[in-house]
Order: structure tokens, then sequence, then C-alpha cells
């Protein structure tokens, strides 16, 4: 049985970390820094950016270990009750040894369970938590949603992350969003205030194939960053660092969940993409889970294409495949809860949590 956190309550400092990616110390993002703090504070919470969070790109990419640190001091400070990931990024496997090595912190993690939020490249901590014993959440971060250079935050976003706060209504399903928005391509401060290119989502929760009704224990995450780990395609020593910790699951673990799975804003071909559908089938993991939800791919690229993809890949017709949910790196975006027990149901266009996400 995992540890569930509890709901944050208003006052409550919530860790900001870079976990990846070190961007959101680099200058260019000195805007997307004040406008997130601002948010954040307008909700309630109080961010806490941890000793070297803002160290910027060239540090957080050579010292893994100050990341590892960082993490580490989040769930040690009694006086932090959420830990919000800075943004994605490729390398956050890198402080797997640092962690995974450290009883203290391995302690910490399950005596102190916390509310913990990323997604991307953060498929690797989410993974890393599961196996320690922590539910966390595949959502929002805190660069590409608290500090989106946006007139604010997108409404359905927003609406998702208001469920981690206690004086906030707790919804217990996940419904489609009425529109979708474009990814930005200006990001600098210039385009402070510029509102998303936005569109109608007439199509919501599509059912590809099997039943449209399933239920099962989500687990998954960032396609290629699944896909990487298990091939050491984009890192050699990235496959050996995550099976030397054991993170791809179990087959006892992967019994009955529902996998999801999003693609990132590389925007793979349709080609790339069978390819590493293949990594994950190589694996077995098809044959022993409830069911595939899949995201939408930001911006709407190759979205008929990757459907033709997975079902020619899986080629298990009785496999339920539903796709165009609204999580990862399209907008807006959910929050997923690892772990819990959920029934996708493509008639009533709903995502029903079976179980409490807090405790």
């Amino acid at each position: 049985m995992r540890k569930k956190p509890a709901r944050l309550a208003k006052g409550d400092k919530v860790a900001i970390v870079s976990l990846s990616s070190g961007i959101l110390g680099d200058d260019h993002c000195a805007c997307n820094v004040e406008i997130g703090t601002k948010r954040m504070r307008e909700m309630g919470l109080e961010p806490v950016f941890t000793k070297h969070a803002l160290a910027g790109s060239d540090y957080i990419r050579n010292y893994p270990e100050k990341r590892a640190e960082d993490i580490k001091a989040a769930f040690l400070d009694e006086r932090i009750k959420g830990i919000v990931c800075a943004i994605g990024g490729d390398d956050t496997y890198q402080i797997l040894p640092y962690l995974m090595e450290d009883e203290e912190f391995r302690e910490a993690v399950v005596a102190h369970p916390k509310i913990f939020t990323g997604y991307s490249d953060t498929t690797i901590n989410h993974l890393m938590f599961y196996q320690l014993g922590l539910q966390t959440f595949y959502g929002p971060s805190f660069l590409t949603d608290f500090g989106d250079i946006g007139p604010a935050m997108l409404p359905y976003t927003k609406s998702a992350i208001e469920q981690f706060i206690a004086e906030e209504p707790l919804q217990e399903t996940i419904l489609p969003s009425a529109i979708w928005y474009e990814e930005r391509k200006d990001f600098s401060a210039k385009a402070k205030g510029e509102a998303r290119s936005s569109h109608q989502d007439i199509r919501g929760f599509e059912l590809l194939q099997g039943a449209p009704s399933f239920t099962g224990h989500l687990l998954g995450g960032c396609f290629e960053s699944l896909t990487d780990f298990l091939s050491g395609e984009r890192y050699p020593d990235e496959k050996t660092i995550t099976a030397n910790y054991h993170l791809w699951p179990e087959s006892s673990q992967w019994q009955g969940a529902i996998l999801f799975i999003e693609t990132c804003e590389e925007k793979i071909s349709p080609e790339a993409y069978k390819q590493k559908l293949g990594i994950l089938k190589e694996t077995g993991v098809f044959s022993q889970i409830a069911g595939i939800i899949v995201g939408k791919p930001q911006d709407e690229c190759f979205y008929e294409e990757y459907k033709s993809v997975l079902l020619d890949t899986i080629a298990d017709e009785s496999l339920p495949i539903a796709y165009n949910f609204p999580f990862g790196h399209a907008y807006p975006r959910t929050v997923l809860p690892y772990g819990i027990n959920v029934t996708v149901d493509t008639i009533s266009q709903v995502i029903r949590f079976n179980e409490s996400l807090f405790r």
C-alpha cells in the first residue's frame, strides 16, 4: 500500500525543484519565475525555491548530486507540504544513485509523504517514488503552468491544480476539455500577456478499440522518457542505471493496470512512434494491462497517424485503447494520480476515481 499525501492548506509552503533541466534559473526565465510566484501566492500557497533550483542550466546539468540534495531536503523539511517540479528535461535519471542509495531519503519519502507533481522527464521520478511507496501526481510543473506568460493560467489546468488545495472542492472525476491550445512560438518576455491560440475540442475521449469502459490502476508517463530508459537510446548509461534500481514495474505491478502514455514536444514521426511502441511491446506489458489511455499529441501533430500506429503495432483487438486525453505536453493538462484505481468510461466521457487521492 503506497503512502498518500495530505491536501495542501492555504498558507502551506511548496518546494520548487529543478530535477532535470535547469532553465528555470536562466536569465530568460526570470519573467516566468515572477509570474509563477505571484500566481502560486494568489492560490494561497507559498513557493520555496530549493537551494539549487535557480542555479541555471549549466550548473544543474553538471551537478546532479545537487539536484538530489534539493529533493531530499524538501522531504526532510517539515515546513514543506508539497513539491512541484520546475520543468522536465532529459537527464533526471542521473540523480537516482544519490537518492536510491540514501537510506535517510528513502525513509523520509514514506515517513513524510508529500504532494509531488510534474510531467515529461519527471516520469523517471514518478517511477522512483512508485517503487519507494509514495503516491505521486503526473501533472503540472512550475514553469509551464504557474509561470506561463499568458494573461492567466489556463482554466482547465488551474481547476486540476486546485484539487491539491483542501479549501477547494474535491472532484472525483476527470472530464474532457472543451478547448485545446497550441504551444507557444514565442516564450520571451516580449510575449508576456499574449494568449495561446485555441481551438474547440469536439472529439472528447476517443475509443479506438476494445471495451468502452475499463478499470485499473494508473501507471505510465511520457512516451519518450519510458522508451528512452528501456532502450538507452538517448543516454546509454540510463538503461543501466534505471535497471539497477528496478524502475520498470514488475509483471505483478502491471497486472490489471491502465497504461497512460503521451508524446513530448519533439513531435516524433509516425515511424519513430512505431519503433518506440515496439520497445514497450517487447516488455510484454500489453498482455498484462487492462487498457491504455493516450494523451493528445501537442498541437495535434500526427494526430491520426499515431492512432493507426497504435492499432497496427499493438495488434490485439481485445485491449481497450482510448485516445485524446488532456495530460502531459498538450494544453491544457489535468492531473493523473499515479497508482490510483480508476474507471475510464468513454461512453460517459469520464475518468472516475475509485479511491481517495489523499489521506
